[in-house]
């Protein structure tokens, strides 16, 4: 058996984001990382969106990211540290889309190794130099530089190395233009090792070191070192040269410091608390991450708590001097993995767990009533602050990037009745956990709906001038009518537009510059821009029966299959060619494409017939209305559309964008397929057709605009949208309702929207998260979703929810209450009546949990929900909370034999469980009855076991469960489930020896001695690394008609898949496809594809898909040289690639 690995999902969450120009323009970019892939964001300055520009699978794991520019510099480099044992420099080419590699300097061994440098990243705020570092001893320092054609350059590395040494944080210390130096977080663990008595250990010191790189003599030195008092945690560099005092702030357990050279006195401030907060009061507090912000005349830190609350953090100097550090609460947002301050007045959210935000900075917060903090107040060693978190006053979201990160359980099935599954998805942590139901297509944003006075047949949208940006009219054709409306502040209908009002329109559009064009059936009416009218009128009894139009042409079908064509000459005129063309069957659709910039005419109109064939007639003056060529179809056509795509962005020496790309005629037949066939642009040749399949009515193709791009919206019995976005066709279906007529919309609301009619409404949409697979539904939940079941009757979901380090709701209250008593209590006689109004006040604030985060209990507290959820709407049936310290851990739902049809659910719970060191208390199984068809739980009985039921399956009308190292079989009975039978495992006396000896595994594979009996019983049939660690595997199918995958969902929010091959043949060229790949497209950051994939065992039987697929994005003479290896032509490759995923998903 063999298997192909296909991501339907990318990972979502976000381990590292930096920021700066990487385009080279003035445009503020993000590039994050998520794991093993690498992504560039760019927000829209006036909309706020975040759009995703490129993503690149990097078959490695990034462990480091920083933006880098040089002195003088106008753009940002990224540097990349990962496993790869190299460090590597990318920049991103706007022009192709893609980062390309610079330089890659081997270093050391690839792998995640303690003393293989790669964890660490600083750069020298100047630009001059970057240091790389290893988690213990080694640190090499490169420096960077430019040469004459003003290219980067890189040097040999510097060691800074220093033996038994582990590092926590590295920055760079801005120093202006003196040496370049880089402060480090260190301990040396020299003596706590060479300690028996572990004394040492319990007084090692950690220290800030400070490495200084010599320009002159071009090495490193060790230039000053200091114990520090309290355990930093990171570093933040502070603006030095002409723009602040330089120096770091150290952040540690619950003080921040400022340090630095010479005779600057340390400044520390502790980090202020929540006033009356829940949480075990012994608790430190820390930073978790920051985010600079710097100007010409000032700069200040935002740093973030673990709570989530963020605090704006400014220094006082005195001359060069800094006297004091002051905080100042700013705002409260979920904990974030990185933050980013843009220049355009935004902070970027990586969230730890859950989705990213993008924030409007509003205001900074100077001119509130917000108290002030400062390390010049006097306080005790040991007190803190107090402050009070409220909902956010200085930002403002303003765009949510959905993230499905950390994905706990997910379950595929068609619970909604929709032929197409779903995936029910339990992820996110804590107060911000979700039930996410998520379906294939893309999501619409309703703008506008509103109800037209009959059932309307077409529209379509005009602007007047060419030049304009924003549509003018919405022509709406009617069976004996035509309404025309104009678009401003509303929508209104307006009757001087010049168009013929009392028929039904055909098609319209803008003519030239600035004129208008409406072919009804009748004729041709051209509405000048001085609202002059021409008419051109049918022959005899004829009629119009079919049109195409773009800005210079003009071409139309009268009965009995005549054509007539029309060009615009240079004075505004339509002129009609002197012949017409007698097609030899009735015409059924037309297309004509734009016309290319800079040219007269579109060379080529399509003409589907009766008869089953599509024909491409050439407009060229030397043999005009001449028949090219000829596709037999399978079916009647129902609409053409020419449409060109899946050009790289090109600017033109006056910088104007445009694209190149190839022209490709999509065709929708009305047995409902859809063929998308590429169009040769000299002879008019057509080739290499794809199909899909798009519903069961016939399907209309409609020109739409996507991020700057054509884009062709089909629609079917369900809409779809075929768009080119990162080098990739996309062909997905819209999550709304049936359409049955569109057009492209563009007004300053909704630049690139979507106007349509559906029964007797008009409507306007926009399509805003291009590229994203899935649409989410997100139902919110209390706690962190460990597993749930589905109950096969009434399709309801049975949810367990279980968080360490939490507080059950009475335990809460009850603590709430004790508080809010000790307020009263501590009072003195005249203040008692404000402490009760105080205390009151404290009682009735609810700050939402999933903000401001759930008081954290402290270790070996726990609480628990199990949840009844419809999972259509979403709403809770039945919720039933444990005691607090009862953990949940599985859950079933079965059938017992010995008491006929009823559901019981059972749920397996842990008593009083301390993770480090090991103990628990006992557990239960909780035995609830199903009932009221599935919507209420009714507690039966409890059954004490005494380890923790980590796994509970239904089994032969009885109960199996794992009861710690025992497998237990049970029944029901009245009091309690009663134990039928156990089975112990036992393992050798002497497996923890050899775990030791072989923590791989791979000896024990092959050597089995025991009582000289068979070595393995099973035997591996395939192998492959994932890269993220997966959580959930089920066999299914996700398309309806579509073969069996195995569908696996990874911790970070990555959804894939593993297919088997249905053919060697198949099977024989993908292999062809990914060795090629592998030399000719190597990864991004330097580590070997194979070795990758085989990271703890070799890859066996698995191709990698998301490798081949990079087939796509690989320069074109790099593309035909692959495919001519393999005896094919690139389209033809691309074709295979896009086949095989269709066949199993999307």
């Amino acid at each position: 058996m063999f298997l192909y690995n296909l991501t339907l999902q990318r990972a979502t969450g976000i381990s590292f984001a930096i920021h700066g120009n990487f385009s080279g323009t003035k445009q503020q970019e993000i590039v994050v990382s998520r794991g093993k892939i690498l992504e560039l964001l760019r927000p829209d300055p006036n909309t706020g969106k975040v759009h995703t520009l490129l993503t690149v699978e990097v078959f490695g794991v990034i462990r480091s990211l920083m933006a880098f520019r040089l002195t003088g510099g106008t753009k940002d480099y990224i540097v990349v540290g990962s496993d790869s044992g190299r460090i590597v420099i990318l920049e991103y080419q706007p022009s192709k889309n893609m980062f390309e590699k610079i330089h890659q300097e081997t270093f050391g061994k690839s792998g995640c190794r303690r003393i293989v440098p790669g964890q660490f990243l600083a750069v020298d705020p100047k630009g001059r130099a970057v240091m790389i570092s290893a988690i213990e001893k080694q640190k090499l320092v490169y420096i960077l530089n430019r040469d004459a054609a003003a290219r980067l350059t890189i040097s040999s590395p510097l060691e800074a190395h220093k033996a038994n040494t582990l590092v926590y944080h590295v920055v760079g210390v801005d120093v202006g233009f003196e040496n370049p130096m880089f402060a480090c977080l260190e301990m040396d663990y020299e003596e706590a090792d060479n300690d028996p008595t572990g004394e040492a250990a319990a007084n090692t010191q950690q220290t800030l070191t400070f490495y200084e790189l010599d320009l002159g003599l071009n090495h490193v030195v060790r230039k000053y070192s200091e114990p520090l008092e309290e355990h930093g945690n990171f570093l933040i560099t502070v603006p030095g040269g002409s723009d602040g005092p330089s120096g770091v702030l150290i952040c540690s357990e619950n003080y921040i410091t400022y340090k630095n050279f010479g005779d600057q006195p340390d400044i520390r401030c502790p980090i202020p608390r929540r006033r009356n907060d829940l949480d075990d009061p012994e608790r430190g507090m820390i930073f978790v991450c920051s985010a600079t912000h710097k100007t010409k005349s000032m700069f200040f830190f935002l740093a973030q708590t673990e709570q989530g609350d963020i605090f704006k953090i400014t220094l006082e100097t005195d001359e060069d001097m800094v006297t004091e550090i002051r905080l100042k609460y700013f705002d409260t947002v979920p904990v974030a993995a990185a933050m980013c301050v843009l220049k355009t007045g935004f902070l970027f959210v990586a969230s730890e767990f859950g989705n990213h935000y993008l924030y409007q900075i509003a205001h900074l917060g100077d001119d509130d009533e917000e108290p002030e903090f400062s390390s010049a107040m006097p306080l005790e060693e040991g007190d803190t602050f107090f402050f009070q978190p409220r909902p956010l006053k200085n930002l403002v979201l303003v765009d949510e990037l959905d993230s499905l990160s950390p994905i706990l359980f997910c379950q595929i099935a068609d619970l909604a009745n929709e032929d197409t599954p779903q995936l029910y998805v339990a992820c996110g942590r804590g107060p911000r956990s979700s039930l996410r139901v998520l379906r294939h297509g893309l999501e619409v944003s309703e703008m506008a709906v509103s109800e037209l006075p009959g059932n309307p047949n077409a529209v379509w949208t005009v602007r007047r001038h060419i030049e304009d940006e924003f549509d003018a009219y919405i022509i709406v054709s009617f069976v004996n009518a035509t309404l025309v409306l104009s678009i401003g502040e509303t929508v209104e209908e307006v009757t001087d537009s010049g168009f013929l009002g009392t028929t039904p329109t055909l098609s319209c559009s803008l003519l030239g510059d600035d004129a208008l064009v409406q072919v009804y059936p009748d004729g041709i009416r051209h509405i000048r821009a001085d609202k002059r009218v021409n008419e051109w009128k049918t022959p005899g009894k004829k009629t119009i029966v079919k049109c195409a139009v773009n800005q210079r042409q003009v071409v139309i079908a009268l009965t009995g299959g005549e054509l007539v064509y029309f060009e615009m000459d240079p004075s505004g005129q339509l002129n009609e060619y002197t012949e017409r063309k007698e097609m030899s069957a009735d015409v059924v659709c037309m297309s004509l494409a734009n016309v290319p910039p800079g040219e007269q005419r579109s060379r080529f109109l399509a003409v589907g017939l009766v008869d089953n064939t599509v024909r491409i007639i050439s407009l060229d003056p030397s043999d005009c209305l001449q028949p090219l060529s000829m596709q037999a179809l399978p079916a009647q056509p129902e609409s053409l559309c020419i449409v060109e795509m899946g050009g790289a962005e090109k600017q033109d020496e006056l910088g104007e964008r445009g694209s190149i790309g190839f022209l490709y005629l999509n065709i929708g037949l009305q047995n409902g397929v859809l063929l998308r066939t590429v169009l040769d642009p000299v002879t008019g040749d057509l080739s290499d057709t794809r199909t899909r399949y798009l519903g069961s009515r016939p399907v209309k193709l409609f020109r739409v605009r996507m991020q700057g791009q054509e884009a062709v919206l089909a629609m079917s019995s369900r809409s779809w949208l075929s768009y080119s976005y990162q080098s990739r066709f996309h062909l997905t279906p819209l999550s709304y309702e049936t359409l049955e007529f569109a057009s492209g919309f563009a007004s300053e609301q909704c630049p690139e929207g979507i106007v349509a009619i559906s029964t007797n409404t008009l409507r306007i949409l926009a399509l805003e998260k291009l590229g994203a697979v899935f649409n989410q539904v997100a139902f919110p939940l209390q706690y962190t979703p460990r597993k749930f079941v589905i109950h096969p009757e009434s399709n309801n979901l049975i949810i367990i929810e279980t968080d360490h380090n939490a507080y059950t709701e009475a335990t809460k209250a009850q603590r709430k209450q004790q508080m809010a008593e000790e307020m009263v209590e501590a009072a003195g006689e005249d203040e008692r009546e404000l402490a009760a109004e105080m205390a009151a006040a404290f009682l009735n604030e609810n700050l939402p949990e999933s903000i401001f985060g759930a008081p954290k209990a402290g270790n070996g507290q726990w609480a628990s929900v199990v949840r009844v959820m419809n999972p259509i709407q979403g709403n809770t049936l039945d919720l039933v909370q444990l005691e607090q310290n009862e953990a949940a851990f599985s859950v079933a739902v079965c059938r017992f034999s010995n008491t006929g049809d009823d559901w019981y659910v059972l749920v397996g719970v842990a008593k009083d469980l301390i993770l480090n060191p090991r103990s628990v208390a006992g557990g239960f199984v909780y035995t609830y009855k199903l009932v009221n068809s599935g919507e209420k739980l009714e507690f039966l009985h409890k059954t004490p076991v005494e380890e923790v039921p980590a796994a509970i399956a239904p089994f032969q009308g009885r109960v199996l469960i794992g009861v710690g190292k025992l497998l237990r079989v049970y029944d029901l009975g009245k009091k309690k489930l009663l134990r039928k039978c156990e089975n112990k495992v036992r393992l050798p006396p002497n497996t923890n020896d050899e775990v030791d000896e072989d923590p791989t595994g791979n000896k024990a594979l092959w050597d089995r001695g025991l009582l000289n009996g068979a070595s393995q019983k099973a035997e591996v049939i395939m192998n492959y690394h994932v890269g993220e660690t997966v959580l959930s595997l089920q066999k299914t199918t996700l398309i309806p008609g579509g073969s069996e995958s195995l569908v696996y969902t990874t911790l970070s929010g990555g959804i894939g898949i593993l297919v088997p091959f249905t053919s060697h043949e198949d099977h024989d060229f993908f292999q062809h496809v990914e060795m090629h790949l592998r030399s000719e497209h190597p990864p991004l950051c330097g580590r070997d594809h194979l070795s990758f994939r085989s990271y703890y065992f070799p890859v066996k039987n698995v191709i990698d898909g998301d490798l081949c697929e990079q087939f796509n994005s690989m320069e074109p003479n790099k593309q035909k040289n692959v495919s001519e290896e393999l005896d094919r032509t690139p389209p033809e490759v691309s074709k295979k690639l896009e086949d095989i995923r269709t066949r199993y998903a999307f």
